[in-house]
């Protein structure tokens, strides 16, 4: 039974119970490099454990987290004992002390903090005002840091630390645009944009416009790619699919997203991979399509469990 590594950085539409599905119709790179340059989360090249890879993304502070783990600034002891001390002080001062952590990483952009902060902030958001500065509101829980929270933080911090110590990995700060230019026939991009019509911020505005850049780019490329979007929900479809992205192949499937606790909550998204190459054989046939779907009406049962 796989086990899926789950990201210490939560972020919106991460794909954590996509990635069995996603690994399906991947091609692992041989000889060339993985390439991400919406990294967001990063869960599906961590799961994808490529020797090569290049992890990309316009905001700073993810990358910035990731760099430090990468060279070893940031280990999970490190992280254990920065959490322990910091909920120590939250479940005493609760939300006094948060805004004060928050005023802090605007300041001084620690990454440490800026983890704290997306652990201990509402819904676990990642939202930057027009300053680029981080303004989501306290989630109410003081007592947040329990000692088994920061344990499970802590070994996912250590799934990364060790995958980085195994293979060749460099994280970019910089714009998806930049990122192409280093692709090579050889290798593979996986790309997972913001969806247009979700919230967006500082860091992660998205409109047609460059959702257009980002077809033409793909069009272009010698390397193979897989790209994550949405095709429909119960309200509406996405247009971008029977505009353009439909010139490639694309596989669908059924997801939830849990908007509460409550059954009657758990809102359905067809999720679309726009790809270069076809499916692999052994998945059911989804073609090339003009403006045709084949939906999976319902998510298939878990073969996998998450690590925490």
């Amino acid at each position: 039974m796989a086990r899926i590594i789950v990201p210490p950085i939560k972020t919106q539409g991460i794909k954590t119970k996509l990635v069995p599905w996603i690994k399906e119709h991947t091609r692992t790179p041989e000889d060339g490099k993985w390439i991400e340059p919406f990294m967001g989360s990063g869960v599906v090249g961590f799961n994808i454990r490529p020797k090569k890879a290049i992890f990309s993304d316009n905001n700073p502070h993810i990358i910035r987290f990731y760099q430090d783990i990468n060279t070893g600034k940031i280990t999970a002891g490190i992280v254990r004992n920065f959490l322990e001390r910091e909920g120590a002080i939250l479940s005493k001062r609760g939300k006094e002390f948060y805004y004060e952590v928050r005023e802090r990483f605007n300041e001084n952009h620690k990454p440490l903090d800026f983890l704290f902060l997306n652990r201990a902030c509402f819904n676990g958001m990642i939202r930057f005002n027009r300053k680029g500065k981080f303004n989501v509101p306290f989630n109410h829980k003081p007592a947040r840091f329990s000692k088994s929270y920061i344990t499970k933080i802590v070994n996912q911090v250590r799934s990364v630390q060790e995958l980085c110590s195994l293979n060749q990995w460099i994280f970019i700060c910089q714009d998806f645009k930049k990122t192409f230019k280093l692709a090579q026939k050889e290798d593979s991009i996986y790309c997972d944009p913001p969806y247009a019509g979700r919230h967006t911020d500082y860091f992660n505005a998205w409109n047609e416009e460059k959702d257009q850049e980002l077809f033409k780019l793909l069009s272009q490329t010698k390397a193979d790619f897989i790209l994550s979007t949405w095709h429909s929900n119960e309200y509406r479809e996405n247009q971008r699919i029977k505009e353009y992205w439909s010139n490639f192949h694309i596989v669908t499937q059924n997801h939830f997203y849990h908007l509460g606790a409550k059954e009657k909550n758990r809102k359905p998204m067809l999720e679309a991979l726009v790809m270069k190459q076809p499916p692999h054989e052994k998945t059911p046939a989804l073609y090339k399509t003009e403006h045709h779907f084949q939906p999976q009406l319902l998510e298939p049962p878990n073969q996998y469990e998450i690590k925490p």
